[in-house]
């Protein structure tokens, strides 16, 4: 059973005040850390406060962000006590390096410069930087408080021991770290979600399934067992003859695209992308995206609940 280590909490700095920004302030904020933040807008860094007191309510933490500080520049940062940089700008290579740099000759020689990238190789945001031992990708999940993993990204050139010093502060702070021991293009959670979602998809274009019955196979089939066991415990209970025999029948019929597939390209095309534009797969408006957004949440929180209750947290 994982026993959640003894951290002191330290100083951390988040690069970036999106979405996955506020899920990680959150995060170091509920652990008791001083949280340094970098956003250029103005807008951003007035909201700030708000937006994790809600994702820190959210964990039944208290709304307290009195530890916060936000800055407009990379420099102007506490960076003397910084122990952890986790960089969660946009997903452009260009600027992740160009921050790399700039950060690397501001952060103390022990700190440790992380990036939340979900696409890009470690090994290509910190290319030529001269201290690359201890930079690695410390990939989150979306909502970043909620969801328990978080994968530790080693390049070659990652220091193993730096690499699970910060995997001890995350489950220090109530993650459960995964180390990722090659720099594979979508690391761990990525590559097994997205041939998930290649197959549902074509699913989904072929006419063989509704969106609605897709969802539903997932949830409430493979996906209700995966709460209880991973796929390779799950099928230590089933037998591995009897996946090796479905494997030979199934396997060469699946899909293999390269791409995205014409449903999902069309759908972009058309600006049917979820929330963002109120229409995707499913139509949506102001109160059906609020409430789904709240029973989402709900739903994270009792999974929570369940893995803390097992030990698993």
């Amino acid at each position: 059973m994982p026993q959640r280590e003894h951290h002191t909490p330290g100083h951390a700095l988040v690069v970036g005040g999106g979405t996955m920004g506020v899920g990680i302030i959150a995060m170091f904020l509920a652990g008791g850390w001083k949280v340094d933040v970098v956003s250029r807008s103005a807008s951003t860094r007035d909201g700030l406060p708000a937006a994790c007191g809600r994702a820190l309510t959210a964990l039944g933490k208290s709304a307290d962000t009195s530890g916060l500080e936000t800055y407009a520049t990379v420099p102007e940062a506490a960076w003397k006590t910084i122990d952890i940089v986790v960089e969660t700008v946009t997903e452009d290579l260009d600027l992740k390096r160009r921050l790399f740099a700039e950060m690397e000759a501001l952060a103390r020689p022990d700190a440790a410069i992380t990036s939340n990238s979900s696409s890009f190789p470690i090994s290509e945001i910190a290319k030529g930087l001269r201290t690359q031992g201890r930079m690695m990708g410390l990939h989150f999940f979306m909502p970043a408080h909620l969801i328990p993993l978080v994968e530790v990204v080693r390049s070659v050139h990652t220091d193993v021991a730096q690499a699970e010093r910060v995997g001890a502060i995350m489950r220090a702070l109530g993650k459960r770290p995964v180390q990722v021991k090659k720099d594979v293009i979508g690391f761990l959670g990525n590559r097994i979600q997205g041939a998930l979602m290649r197959e549902a998809l074509w699913l989904i274009e072929e006419g063989v399934a509704s969106p609605e019955d897709v969802d539903a196979t997932v949830r409430l089939s493979f996906g209700f067992r995966y709460a209880a066991a991973g796929p390779i415990v799950q099928k230590e209970h089933s037998g591995w003859d009897t996946t090796c025999a479905v494997a030979k029948i199934i396997w060469p019929d699946l899909n293999n695209a390269k791409g995205p597939p014409p449903i999902l390209q069309n759908n972009v095309d058309e600006g049917r992308i979820g929330f963002k534009t109120k229409r995707g797969f499913f139509e949506w408006d102001d109160q059906s995206i609020a409430e789904e957004r709240a029973r989402y949440e709900r739903a994270l929180r009792k999974c929570l609940e369940i893995f803390r209750e097992e030990g698993i947290l």
